[in-house]
């Protein structure tokens, strides 16, 4: 099915008829679900999967993806611990139990320490609310899996993982979109970060090149990239090559090492150039809006926060296909 690039809804874990009559009120038509609450401590299995499909497609929506499963799913993987391929064949049984049940992407990251933001967040316009990050505020010495992990170690057992799951996705049919790290910073906890910059991308989609693998393109993440204003050259070279698979539209004030998410118009990059580029690009993905501002009286999933950034991406697509046309 040929789709053009579009808006859809993402970052909740179960699926409720309030989330998907919400999703359809904002006229978006595509969802992904964050970790979903799933049974299973190991793998998910197919009648589970086949259930959250047919129950998006009973709403008159598409499942497009599942981001993330739980990290104790491959942590073992991620760190080269005893007992990974154990960890790599149930993966694999996932992959196809997503394929058999028509859910087509999976998208997955590379922190087996997750993503780190500093307490207390930053107040933005009206006094909303936005997380935040300052490496100067956490201890450079903690450790969070008892030793180091240096950068080649993390990239052999990337190598390992993905040599063993790529094939595996490509039988089944699903799509494997990688995460930037967030924070974009070379380690933390002790543990090295192998996708906080463009080379460390590069080298995962040039080392494994197939139409099964791309990225999860979180705006946000590349923003934050120190140094570089990565987020317009790296969707000119990875959408070029059609390995952009769907989108994080959000942004962030400041760069590491310090930062804090905002409102999508107040960020550092130029919100309509991005939507314009993955236009001129050819992407044919869906955009969620990822991570929001809290807002006065929002839930914590953030309703009102999302419902003012689709309302806003929305207009910008709207002016990009008109302009296009």
């Amino acid at each position: 099915m040929s789709l053009p690039m579009r808006i859809g809804l993402g970052q909740f874990n179960e699926l409720t008829d309030e989330k998907l009559a919400f999703i359809k009120q904002l006229g978006a038509d595509d969802f992904l679900m964050n970790t979903p609450k799933l049974p299973g401590d190991k793998q998910w299995e197919y009648q589970d999967l086949k259930a959250a499909k047919e129950r998006a497609d009973a709403a008159g929506l598409r499942l497009m993806c599942l981001e993330n499963v739980p990290v104790s799913f491959y942590h073992k993987a991620m760190l080269g611990l005893p007992g990974r391929d154990e960890q790599i064949d149930h993966m694999q049984t996932t992959i196809r139990n997503m394929g058999r049940a028509g859910i087509s992407i999976l998208g997955y990251h590379w922190m087996p320490n997750q993503v780190w933001r500093t307490p207390d967040p930053a107040l933005l316009r009206g006094g909303a609310r936005g997380t935040r990050f300052n490496l100067e505020e956490h201890d450079p010495n903690e450790l969070t899996h008892s030793r180091i992990y240096h950068a080649d170690e993390m990239w052999a057992n990337y190598e390992y993982y993905m040599e063993r799951i790529l094939p595996v996705a490509e039988e089944a049919g699903v799509t494997l979109a990688l995460h930037p790290d967030d924070p974009p910073v070379a380690s933390l906890g002790g543990v090295a970060r192998i996708f906080h910059n463009f080379e460390g991308f590069k080298r995962a989609i040039d080392r494994f090149d197939s139409p099964n693998h791309g990225l999860d393109f979180c705006m946000g993440c590349w923003s934050e990239m120190d140094g570089h204003d990565y987020v317009l050259e790296a969707i000119r070279h990875f959408g070029g090559r059609d390995r952009i698979v769907y989108v994080h539209f959000r942004d962030v004030q400041g760069t590491v090492p310090c930062f804090n998410e905002c409102f999508i118009n107040e960020g550092n990059v130029d919100p309509f150039e991005v939507m314009k580029t993955l236009k001129e690009v050819e992407f044919t993905g869906f955009m969620i809006t990822d991570h929001v501002p809290a807002m006065v009286d929002d839930t914590s999933w953030g309703h009102r926060g999302r419902a003012y950034a689709i309302g806003y991406m929305t207009a910008m697509l709207e002016m990009v296909n008109r302009l296009a046309a």
